[in-house]
């Protein structure tokens, strides 16, 4: 086996390799007999199967099988010559050349190599800012805000008629235009907060104004992106009777309520709410502060300040990814029109290109930085991460995780994560610093 390896880059490297007939025949004969000692074939006795046979009925299978093991071993071997483990091999190999011929393979490819960046300095980078300030001002609305959303809805006696922010106690039966009654359509003694738009428009705004005990129908017409098909665009009458009228009875900012919000701490009082809301007010200005203006500008900062080769592979595969991202959002026009047209297909992978460049970039960056802040992410992190988010949104955890895996998404969201990690650590440090 002939192998030359070379090194375009710092992060790429050419390998030439040729591969003769006589090793590939060696290999194939070498794989035929240990599957000779494991194979079962009618006739013969386990592990006593000619090799012969085993290659009359898997030749074709053995020698591909040849091939792809001395391909390996040519791309090893390459690795050695370049001083580079496999683990700093990035990526699939692109072959430039495959030819097969009477002698043998004859071959050329690129490889993407882990590029070595020196990040010294990279803390002057992280920008300077101030810890948000909190007024008593924004505590007092927070508390307020607070209090209300622990308000009971109370029926008022004294109240009539219902008004926007009511809860409402009301039976409905909805039918079309021509009668036909709408399914799932009706309810009775059903609590509705008027303004929460929990119904179809036009719904709440015509209880608003009703009397109590008062029986009236309401006219409107469901949206025409209503999920219902069948129901989309049409025409609907409700027969609603309002029962009942519930507003919220006003709490009492005092240490009573203090208690309630905080019943781990003994004895809480109102100053000890305002505290912990001041700690939380001030944690979130810091949240938005950090992921809508430092974050960014740190990593662009971080982006500009190193300059370092990249694996054309690893660029590329970004490319496919952009592109893919790109294509979903156009017409089958636009599509069919792209992979007819090959020049277009080019251009686009090119006005792409220097923003893949920077991504990927970015994560070489982000690698090294936590690598040099001992900044990790769990795979067990990863899971939980994605099991909050997909009951945040409602949907079924397991079944976001397998689209996932299935997706190859895992590794992107775990660097996502670490990178979101380490750039919140690095502005932590930079906080600390300035208070002290």
């Amino acid at each position: 086996m002939e192998i030359k390896a070379t090194k375009i880059d710092n992060a790429n490297a050419k390998v030439e390799a040729k591969i003769t007939k006589e090793e590939i025949a060696k290999k194939s004969e070498s794989i035929a007999k240990e599957l000779a000692k494991t194979m079962n074939i009618p006739g013969f006795r386990k592990g006593k199967v000619p090799v012969a046979v085993v290659k009359k009925r898997y030749g074709d299978k053995i020698d591909q099988d040849a091939e792809a093991e001395l391909i390996r071993q040519a791309i090893d071997k390459a690795l050695e010559d370049l001083g580079v483990s496999k683990e700093d091999m990035l990526g699939e190999p692109v072959f430039t050349k495959f030819e097969k011929g009477d002698e043998g393979i004859e071959m050329e490819l690129e490889i993407g190599l882990r590029p070595q960046i020196d990040i010294e300095g990279y803390e002057d980078l992280i920008p300077d800012f101030e810890e948000p300030e909190v007024s008593d001002e924004e505590v007092q609305k927070r508390l307020e805000e607070l209090a209300e959303s622990m308000a009971q809805f109370v029926e008022n006696p004294r109240r009539k008629v219902a008004k926007e922010g009511d809860l409402v106690v009301i039976d409905f039966k909805g039918r079309l235009e021509d009668g036909t009654p709408i399914e799932g359509g009706s309810a009775e003694n059903f609590e509705l907060r008027l303004g929460s738009g929990q119904f179809i428009p036009g719904f709440e705004e015509q209880i608003v104004g009703m009397n109590k005990g008062e029986t009236k129908t309401i006219e409107v017409t469901f949206p025409e992106d209503y999920p219902n098909k069948d129901l989309a665009g049409k025409k609907a009458l409700f027969d609603v009777t309002l029962h009942a009228i519930k507003e919220k009875e006003k709490v009492e900012l005092n240490d009573d309520l203090a208690k309630k919000m905080l019943p781990q701490k003994e004895d809480a009082t109102l100053e000890d709410v305002k505290a912990e809301i001041k700690k939380q007010l001030k944690a979130e200005k810091l949240s938005r502060l950090y992921n809508e203006e430092l974050k960014p500008k740190l990593l662009e900062a971080l982006v500009e300040k190193f300059e370092f080769d990249l694996p054309k592979n690893i660029v590329e595969q970004e490319i496919d990814v952009q592109l893919n991202n790109k294509a979903a959002q156009m017409s089958e026009e636009e599509i069919k029109e792209l992979r007819e047209n090959e020049d277009k297909l080019k251009a686009l992978r090119e006005e792409l290109r220097p923003e893949a460049e920077k991504s990927v970039k970015a994560t070489f960056i982000v690698d090294a930085l936590a690598k040099a802040e001992n900044i990790k992410v769990d795979d067990q992190e990863v899971v939980q991460t994605i099991y909050y988010e997909a009951l945040q949104m409602g949907r079924n955890p397991q079944e976001i995780l397998d689209a996932y895996q299935k997706q190859g998404l895992l590794p992107a969201i775990k660097m996502a994560m670490i990178e979101d990690r380490l750039l919140s650590h690095l502005l932590g440090k930079k906080l600390k610093k300035e208070e002290q």
